[in-house]
């Protein structure tokens, strides 16, 4: 049982980890933040509950990396699944455009357990996993005979793993990737040079790194016992096993984490790797929620951003515990990552929840802290 924590959080990222695992919240932590000034990026980072930088399953932290992939591709975002993925085509979503798919407005259910055959020792298919998903559409959802009825910004936003899913095979299938954890390499991994400290599981290994040493997540028996090195969530494992899915299967450590969205705020203002990308598109606001097209806005009251992110903040949760949090106006990045689902995901649901919003603000605060050094 954790804890509850002080309030304030010390601002040093390394106290911050080291009294998240005293709290009983996860047996590891890390956390960074940055802040951009005229003169570059400051920044600082800490870790408790093992030795070095060490890697965790970022969960969906995946799903801004895909779209920052998709953008870095040149794919258009008008084109529609089943013109890319011609086998999707005949399934109820393949009349929807991707940009529907990455801003969680194509109209489909939250989450489906694809990964059922595997739970009960059975094979699994992984193209009718692909056709399940594409035709999970939720009742509000209307297809008519004449075609679907569907509002200029999609239909209402629903936050969903299997528009992801089903985005990042097209994102693959458009780059020439073995799945989205590659086509995440590629576009964005290689670029920011941090083949060794982000990546799926595959991609880690083959640049030797052991990710055997990752941080744990939960204790599941039709898996083999502890989840290690192999991503936790079920769907993604079924889909790609050490690859990585559209919604799922990127590891990291905090500082590749915190780089990735240096950045992605770098982008926005026309710098760094992705200068030349429109990113613009990813964190525009749109109607109905605070969803965008691969990260999520602040919400007006109980964010788990804190009360020091600005209006204009966007970041991702991780189920693993994770998160990823930028304010433009400040120029901040703070990033959080636990394994708060060992060795079960309902062990500390309430105290991650609790936990977000202090920790965040003791990271904004720390990165604003920086500007004075120096």
């Amino acid at each position: 049982m954790a804890r509850p924590l002080p309030d304030p959080l010390p601002l040093d990222p390394a106290r911050l980890a080291a009294e998240l695992v005293a709290s009983g919240l996860a047996p590891c932590a890390a956390a960074a933040c940055a802040v951009k000034t005229e003169g570059g990026w400051r920044s600082a980072t800490g870790e408790e509950g093992a030795h070095g930088a060490r890697l965790f399953d970022l969960a969906s932290l995946t799903k801004p990396m895909t779209a920052v992939a998709f953008a870095a591709s040149g794919m258009s975002r008008a084109a529609r699944l089943g013109e890319v993925c011609p086998e999707l085509s005949a399934t109820a979503t393949g009349y929807v455009c991707l940009e529907l798919l990455l801003a969680h407005r194509a109209g489909l259910e939250a989450h489906i357990p694809a990964y059922a055959p595997l739970a009960s020792g059975m094979a699994f298919d992984g193209d009718a996993a692909l056709r399940l998903a594409a035709n999970a559409r939720r009742p509000d959802a209307v297809v008519s005979a004449e075609g679907p009825v569907v509002g200029a910004y999609g239909f209402a936003p629903v936050y969903s793993d299997l528009g992801y899913a089903l985005a990042g095979v097209a994102l693959a299938r458009h780059v020439g990737a073995k799945d989205a954890g590659e086509a995440i390499e590629r576009g964005v991994v290689r670029p920011l040079g941090l083949t060794t400290s982000l990546g799926t599981a595959r991609g880690l290994r083959l640049a030797g790194v052991d990710v055997s040493s990752a941080a744990p997540t939960e204790d599941v028996d039709w898996r083999g016992g502890l989840v290690v090195g192999r991503v936790h969530d079920e769907n993604a494992w079924a889909l790609t096993g050490e690859g990585g899915s559209g919604h799922a299967g990127m590891f990291g450590t905090a500082s590749a984490v915190l780089r990735f969205g240096q950045a992605v705020l770098d982008g926005l203002e026309g710098e760094g790797p992705f200068g030349g990308v429109d990113l613009a598109w990813l964190v525009a606001e749109r109607p109905g929620g605070t969803l965008r097209a691969g990260f999520d806005g602040k919400s007006l009251q109980g964010s788990s951003a804190g009360t020091r992110f600005g209006p204009r903040s966007f970041g991702h949760l991780g189920f693993t515990g994770t998160s990823l949090w930028i304010d433009p106006d400040a120029r901040i990045v703070a990033v959080l990552l636990t394994n708060r689902v060992w060795p079960s995901r309902t062990r500390a649901a309430d105290a991650i929840r609790a936990a977000r919003p202090v920790a965040h603000d003791a990271l904004h605060a720390c990165a604003t802290a920086l500007l004075g050094q120096g």
